[in-house]
């Protein structure tokens, strides 16, 4: 109840032995309301403080956790002004240490892309500048010379341009090979290695008359791109036909997917054997030959994509043999039924 504006709590209590008496006994219930008040300030306050640590210290913890993200961030800024491909420090073994680390990957892989890059333009300017060099010489020399020039010395000029000219169309030919960093669209299918060998070898022998080629081909069936595979055939042919003798004799054999050439030249020097695949790599003896130096790069990049293997050794009659070794069957694969194919026509077949 209340009165005099203070709540009392009030209880009434009968009288035994005193019918129609009872009493009353009024407490007040202020003390409780100030007890009461009070608890509710103070648990007002502990909360706002409670929501207020509880939101610094999530701060804190975001902050802390997303620092290796604003610094992979920062690095990735960093990268896109500078050009820098510097790796960035990983801390921990969380995900993103996973991520920070898979980034570093990534930034390698780039160096090395560009390093390649740079590496090619670079020495495609080196290879370029010799033929075209002699090349505006002796057309200038044609254009000096005129009429007075004697026929014999014109032919002799006009038969160096037009050698200088193929091996110049061989060299950008096999730059713009090599520049691409994925293998261009090609129809794959099955391929038959013996007579895209044979074509090689047809190709080769017009090109080298005066050689004699021997060839042992058994059935190897591929799957691949034939004419990648004709060119890196037709370039260990060529490298054999070009270090061969006058009047020499190149053997040429294919057994269980692995095809051999060897020629009877002098052979790979010991130091040189690591380094014939590289890039315009060219050893002493060779840099008075004609050739670009990637032939036999091109041959290691078409056995790469067809997940096969090319190296190099030393023949028999003391030459050099190379062994293109390239994953196949001796009998084609078998054709399958076309995908809108009636059910019993498949079980048919």
């Amino acid at each position: 109840m209340r009165a005099g504006g203070v709540d009392y709590r009030v209880v009434a209590v009968p009288i035994r032995g005193q019918p129609g008496f009872a009493l009353v006994i009024a407490q007040s219930l202020e003390p409780q309301q100030r007890v009461l008040t009070k608890l509710g300030l103070v648990t007002l306050l502990f909360g706002i403080a409670g929501m207020i640590t509880a939101g610094v210290a999530g701060w804190g913890v975001a902050r802390n956790g997303l620092r290796p993200v604003r610094r992979l961030t920062a690095a990735a800024e960093e990268i896109a002004r500078t050009e820098r491909l510097a790796p960035i420090r990983v801390e921990g073994d969380d995900e993103i240490a996973r991520l920070a680390t898979a980034f570093n990957q990534m930034l390698a892989s780039l160096a090395a892309s560009r390093d390649r890059q740079r590496r090619l333009v670079a020495d495609a300017g080196h290879e370029l500048r010799t033929p075209l060099t002699s090349l505006r010489t002796n057309i200038d020399l044609l254009t000096q010379a005129g009429a007075s020039l004697p026929d014999d010395a014109r032919a002799e000029l006009l038969t160096d341009v037009r050698a200088q000219l193929e091996e110049l169309t061989t060299l950008v030919g096999d730059l713009v090979e090599l520049a691409r960093d994925e293998p261009t669209p090609a129809v794959i299918g099955t391929v038959e290695l013996h007579e895209v060998l044979e074509q090689a070898v047809a190709r080769v022998r017009r090109r080298a008359p005066s050689l004699s080629f021997v060839v042992a081909a058994d059935p190897w069936y591929v799957e691949g791109d034939s004419p990648a595979l004709e060119r890196a055939l037709t370039n260990l042919l060529d490298n054999a036909a070009k270090w061969s003798p006058p009047s020499g004799t190149v053997t040429v054999a294919l057994h269980g997917g692995a095809v051999t050439v060897d020629d009877e030249g002098t052979g790979i020097a010991e130091e040189d054997l690591p380094h014939i695949f590289e890039r315009f790599y060219r050893s002493d003896v060779s840099r008075a030959m004609p050739g670009s130096g990637l032939g036999l790069s091109i041959v290691a990049q078409v056995a790469e994509r067809h997940a096969g293997t090319v190296e190099a050794g030393r023949a028999p009659s003391g030459g050099t043999r190379m062994t293109f070794r390239l994953p196949g069957a001796s009998t084609p694969k078998p054709a399958e039924p076309p995908a809108n194919a009636p059910e019993q026509e498949r079980t048919n077949a």
